[in-house]
């Protein structure tokens, strides 16, 4: 209660003696009656703590889910205990919402029910207009409006069917109302079209979506800008007061054209048919619709038409145009007398009528005397007007007649011409003039005097004179004029350009014809003019609050007639703009008749040729401003431009957003941040923000922009593509646009589950196989970790129904061979490509084969044998739909049970096919069958071949009893040589075994001590009587001392079955190198003999050096006393035979399973150094066929024993 009163009433009911608890979660929370602003909840009140309900309050999460997870107190509902709904105002039209609810009894507020599902209201129409609307002048038929578009909350609707609707039409009523509709919601300025000149417009504005639109915004008033009359004034007239006047009348242009304030009229007057340019008579002033045309040619017949002109300039002329002649008068001087005929005492003359008869000729008097004769004397002939000669008679020889012509009007006879004739027949063409000749104080811009003295005539008086000019530097001659006066000697030559660079010469004519050009005058530069043209403004922009930015072109340099110094700027305010009424203005002046609105120019010079912009800084806020331009040098300035209009007050930033950041918050959203511009580049409140944002590979066709209408410093950039680098600009906006763009910042999203793959496609389809491959998914959105493949039948296969599922790891293969499918079953297959997740899969089906018109199955394979080959034959069988094409065979290992193509692309005219046993795994055993193939695909595969072995046949030296006879030869060798060596070593050379290192030299084996072998390729050996004690160079060489080593027994060979698979194998081995333990080391170094081994000694290869140069053979030889080692005599290595460098093959052993293969049987054995320590036991099988033809390998062990 208060002191206004009681205010409402909350009740609780309490049990008396039972104390209250707090209440229970409502539950069954439902939602009914969804309205654009308003829901009904239904529940099921939870416990009531022993007491009654006092409030229920209703909380909501707001937005999309993930966009806001806080819950808020949207609606409370007291005093009803017993209710089970609410309604739930206030709520926002087209807004996600999910509900949850309390109740509150008198202990407190119970935990919340579970939230309802998620739920979205109707639409309704925009609640609010569109702010900031303003406009503004943009052309002389133009507006420009500008609003701001409306929040996204403010939307009530699906946002891609929010956008604008303008109306707008004349502020005087006049005129219907015309409406425009604009579809982006984010559109905030729009140029109005098509309007009157000088005319202000009522606008308004409203938002709409898919349910309706929304209030208007105030109406807001804008004038188009002044422009030039479209008409000229009308009833025209022109009455001719004198010969050289006349007078023209007018009346007012139409309201509707005139397109502004009408500051004066222009009449235009030129004479008909003539090509000469049209001259002006102004009027200035609105008030005289007269003008009274003074200096014009005596009975001319001029066209004439008046025209309007504003601030802006001229408008058009009246049409038609009128005609009107001015009066007759006397006229001029008779032109062109010549004298074709003289004799001694005739002469003939012709002529051409006035240049200005003003007036109809009616006669011509023609007066010839002696020029030493009174005029008293001369003889008078009036001659009809269309007479052009005339002959006079009875002249005396060798004597000069002064000739006078007159022509006659109605207003009296005119101006007489005169010419001089001498009465003889030794005429002649003139001399050419002196040279021209030009004083410095006679040149102007445009016209220069120019004089001359005349040459002898010939005995014939000159007629006139020509005069020609030439541009320089390379200018053609010119005819500057061809009837100057015959008694001239000087003449001004105009229509010259200024500032430019002239020579002239003239020419005399008589009677007889022209004289020779006279020298060509001294080159002369005519002096700077004005100007001739205005440089063109490009644009005039808002810089800041207070200046504009002014852009233009200066004229040709043709038209700035000298040296361009500078340019100036005209500058004014229009105050008339904001003129909505009458206003008084004093004029000084008593007699003025007319007076301009707005105030006089400001002036700004600029010095400097080169400038193309400049910034007119320290004007007015909030004014329109009228901008002209003129250029100028020495001579004066140039007219001015058309005028250009700008608001100032209004300026886009002039600096960009600083310190923008990104960071990655998910795989498809990025969060920006920045702060404003600097606040004196601003120019005026931010109203917004333009972030630009494009994938930075592509950003002609990504490249994207998010508007934020709020001065915010952040924006999140979501429903953007995974494990992708986006560049981000932003730039800032006030209401007279948009700022510049920030520079680009780089933001990598994290990374996503990938998108499926693009395609999946089968070949190589047969009964019970299928090549798949696929394309890696468009938007990989991270790394790709791998593939999985599944596929299944889709119908159980003898009723079981197989799901296999296999993983490809890496990026690459994009294939696979599946093998264990059925014949005649369509299978399902699903790919889907990881990243760090699996993303959506592809999926597609295929029947395996036969197809519907593929071939048959050819006949049973047939295989036989030959050495180290298999050939399989076949008979045709059905083609099918179409003609075979090829056949394939299969195999399969008779113990898997899984087809795979062996062979392809056999030619269909073949039924046989021999290829080679290396191609299949040694020791495994194969099932053969063939496919024939045509257009219509695989066909059904022949019944399987009988099994075949891949194991190749043994040679007769890999024998077990042919071993044992090689044991047994070698231990008889052995014995004998042990003889002989007994035989010759006497006991002696063992007692003087202790000093053998005194000695120094050793006694050379003597020819018939030699035991030479036989040639079963084992090397000859040399043995000397001397003492075994004593070493030579040999021993020093490789390694061998004289100390026995122990002797080989049969037992020492031995035979590997892996040595022999990995040979049937060719699996490659490691390198080995042959060693063999030394002797201790004597002091003494005999050099007496040496026994060299030719390394390029080629024996032809047999059976037995297969065995001697296996290591196995001789691996019980190779026991080494503890801390003695042994020297390498030699090492191999393996190569292709077609690689030139050697390169150690190293132990490596491959175990795919069905793999096929053809070894390379080239190798070459290599002395090298060693590459292991000589202590490192080596294990090599190096089987004969690894040796080129015709190379040996070094006999093992046997070395020892020289």
């Amino acid at each position: 209660m208060t002191s206004k009163g009681q205010g409402q009433v909350s009740s609780s009911t309490i049990s008396s003696g039972v104390p209250p608890e707090l209440p229970g979660a409502p539950t069954n929370l439902g939602i009914s009656n969804i309205g654009p602003r308003s829901v009904t909840l239904q529940f099921r009140p939870g416990y009531d703590g022993k007491t009654s309900i006092s409030r229920w309050l209703v909380e909501a999460q707001v937005g999309q889910i993930g966009e806001n997870e806080e819950w808020e107190l949207i609606h409370q509902l007291a005093n009803d205990p017993d209710a089970r709904s609410m309604e739930v105002p206030n709520l926002h039209p087209y807004m996600y919402y999910s509900f949850r609810l309390r109740q509150v009894n008198i202990v407190g507020t119970s935990p919340p029910s579970v939230p309802s599902r998620r739920m979205q209201t109707l639409q309704a129409p925009p609640d609010v207009a569109p702010a900031n609307v303003t406009l503004r002048t943009a052309s002389e038929t133009s507006l420009w409006l500008r609003w701001m578009p409306l929040p996204e909350l403010e939307y009530n609707g699906n946002p891609e069917s929010v956008g604008y609707r303008l109306r707008y039409t004349r502020a005087d009523g006049r005129g219907r109302t015309v409406a425009h509709v604009i579809h982006d919601r984010v559109e905030r300025e729009y140029t109005i079209e098509d309007l009157e000149e000088w005319t202000e417009y009522r606008v308004q504005v409203q938002a709409f979506n898919a349910i309706g639109a929304g209030p208007w915004s105030h109406v807001v008033l804008g004038r188009t800008r002044e422009s030039v009359p479209s008409s000229g004034p009308t009833n025209l007239s022109a009455l001719a007061t004198t010969s050289s006047s006349m007078l023209i009348r007018w009346n007012e242009i139409p309201e509707a054209d005139r397109n502004g304030l009408i500051l004066g009229y222009k009449v235009v007057y030129k004479e008909k048919d003539s090509d000469a340019r049209a001259q002006f008579w102004p009027v200035e002033g609105n008030a005289s619709h007269s003008a009274q045309l003074a200096g014009l040619g005596k009975y001319v017949l001029y066209e004439i038409r008046v025209l309007a002109f504003t601030r802006i300039g001229d408008g058009a002329p009246s049409t038609p145009p009128i005609l009107e002649r001015t009066l007759d008068d006397v006229p001029g001087p008779p032109v062109g007398i010549l004298f074709p005929e003289v004799r001694t005492t005739s002469v003939r003359l012709i002529w051409q009528p006035p240049a200005a008869p003003n007036g109809i000729i009616l006669a011509y008097q023609i007066t010839h005397r002696l020029n030493t004769t009174s005029a008293n004397a001369a003889t008078v002939e009036v001659l009809n007007p269309s007479a052009r000669q005339y002959t006079a008679t009875g002249l005396q020889p060798e004597s000069t007649y002064l000739f006078r012509i007159t022509a006659q009007t109605r207003k009296g006879w005119g101006e007489a011409a005169e010419a001089l004739v001498v009465t003889t027949e030794k005429r002649d063409r003139p001399q050419p003039p002196s040279k021209p000749m030009v004083q410095q104080e006679d040149v102007k811009a445009r016209s220069v005097l120019l004089c001359w003295e005349p040459g002898s005539d010939g005995l014939s008086p000159v007629r006139y004179y020509t005069v020609q000019s030439r541009e320089l530097p390379a200018g053609e001659w010119t005819l500057n004029s061809a009837s100057v006066s015959h008694n001239a000697t000087s003449f001004v030559v105009d229509r010259l350009k200024p500032f430019t660079s002239y020579k002239f010469r003239v020419k005399a004519t008589n009677d007889i014809g022209d004289s020779e050009y006279s020298q060509e005058s001294e080159s002369l530069t005519t002096l700077q003019a004005a100007p001739e043209e205005a440089p063109t403004i490009l644009s005039v922009t808002p810089h800041t609050t207070t200046s504009v930015l002014i852009h233009w072109q200066p004229p040709t340099e043709d038209k700035i007639n000298g040296i361009l110094l500078g340019f100036r700027i005209r500058y004014r305010e229009l105050v008339y703009d904001g003129l909505r009424g009458f206003t008084t203005r004093s004029l000084s002046s008593p007699g003025a008749k007319w007076a301009e609105l707005t105030p006089g120019y400001a002036v700004r010079n600029l010095s400097g040729a080169g400038l193309t912009h400049h910034e007119l800084d320290n004007l007015s806020k909030h004014r329109r401003y009228e901008i002209r331009m003129s250029v100028y040098n020495a001579a004066g300035e140039g007219p001015s431009s058309t005028p250009q209009e700008v608001f100032v007050g209004e300026a886009v930033p002039t600096a960009p957003p600083q310190n923008v950041a990104i960071q990655t918050t998910t795989a498809t959203q990025l969060d920006i941040t920045w702060e404003p511009p600097p606040l004196e580049a601003q120019n005026g409140d931010i109203q917004g923000y333009k972030i630009y944002f494009w994938e930075a590979q592509r950003q002609n066709s990504t490249e994207r922009v998010k508007t934020l209408f709020l001065p915010e410093n952040g924006a999140k950039l979501k429903n953007l593509t995974g494990y992708t680098s986006y560049l981000i600009t932003v730039s800032a906006f006030n209401a007279a646009g948009d700022g510049p763009r920030s520079a680009p910042v780089r933001g990598r999203t994290q990374q996503a589950a990938p998108s499926a793959p693009s395609t999946i496609r089968f070949s190589e389809l047969t009964t019970t196989s299928v090549n798949v491959s696929w394309e890696p998914p468009l938007l990989p959105n991270g790394i790709l970790e791998g593939y999985r493949l599944v596929y299944e039948p889709c119908m159980p296969v003898d009723g079981v129904s197989k799901i296999v599922t296999v993983d490809v790891k890496g990026s690459s293969p994009l294939w696979m061979k599946v093998k264990d499918l059925a014949e005649g079953v369509t299978y399902r297959f699903r790919i889907r490509a990881k990243t760090f997740a699996y993303g959506p899969e592809i999926e597609a089906n295929i029947t395996t084969g036969p197809g519907e018109g593929a071939p048959g199955p050819p006949g049973e394979p047939f295989i036989s044998r030959y050495g180290s080959a298999i050939t399989i034959h076949w008979a045709n069988g059905d083609p099918g739909k179409g003609p075979i094409t090829r056949y394939v065979i299969e195999a399969r290992p008779s113990d898997e049970g899984l087809w795979d193509i062996l062979i392809k692309d056999i030619p269909r005219e073949v039924t046989s096919y021999t290829f080679s046993m290396d191609i299949l795994k040694q020791g495994v055993s194969y099932d053969f069958r063939v496919i024939a193939v045509n257009d219509y695909g695989y066909g059904t595969p022949s019944a399987p071949s009988p099994s075949v072995s891949a194991q190749k046949a043994n040679p007769f030296y890999e024998e077990w009893w042919f071993l044992v006879v090689i044991a047994l030869v070698g231990l008889i060798f052995i014995l004998l040589l042990v003889f002989v060596l007994i035989i010759h070593g006497q006991s002696k050379k063992y007692a003087k075994k202790s000093d053998s290192g005194n000695n120094s030299k050793a006694n050379a084996l003597s020819h018939g001590e030699m035991v030479s072998l036989d040639e079963s390729s084992f090397p000859a050996l040399e043995l000397n009587n001397r003492r075994l004690s004593v070493k030579n160079s040999f021993c020093r060489k490789n390694g061998i001392y004289t100390r026995s080593p122990p002797r080989p027994s049969p037992g020492s060979l031995h035979y590997s079955d892996e040595d022999v698979t990995k040979y049937n194998d060719l699996i490659p081995a490691e390198s080995s190198s042959l060693t063999e333990k030394p002797s201790e080391i004597s002091d003494s170094q005999g050099s007496d003999s040496e026994y060299e081994v030719d390394q390029n000694h080629q024996k032809a290869h047999s059976f037995v050096n297969h065995y001697i140069s296996d290591p196995t053979y001789y691996n019980s030889w190779r026991r080494q006393q503890k801390g003695i080692s042994r020297a390498q005599g030699y090492s191999y290595t393996e190569s292709d035979s077609g690689d030139p460098d050697h390169c150690p093959l190293f132990n490596s052993t491959s175990t795919q399973q069905g793999s096929l293969f053809r070894p390379k049987v080239s190798r070459t054995p290599t002395p090298q150094t060693p590459v292991n320590p000589p202590s490192q036991q080596s294990t090599l099988y190096r089987p004969p066929s690894s040796l080129a033809p015709g190379s040996r390998a070094p006999i093992a062990g046997f070395s020892s024993f020289v």
